[in-house]
């Protein structure tokens, strides 16, 4: 197992973490660990495309239907002579 040494954490940062800790019944150390491995478990977490986030944000307000233009020949393509 790893360890590491946090150096300038603040005395609230400190203070909060060992209440934090006392409602859990837990010690600061093992705090620590949990919130950290919390942290780094959400990042892991595999982010949602961007259609997907507009199709969620937005289907609710449900659907419009479009007219499809008809389609038309292709043109010639451009002569460089």
């Amino acid at each position: 197992m790893a360890s590491i040494t946090i150096r300038n954490l603040g005395d609230g940062v400190k203070r909060r973490l060992r209440v934090r800790a006392a409602k859990n019944d837990r010690s600061m150390e093992e705090e620590a660990r949990v919130i950290l491995r919390h942290a780094v478990d959400q990042e892991e977490m595999p982010a949602k495309g961007l259609g997907t986030a507009i199709h969620e944000l937005f289907a609710p307000l449900g659907g419009v239907e479009l007219e499809i233009p008809p389609r038309e020949p292709m043109r010639e393509p451009p002569r460089f002579d």
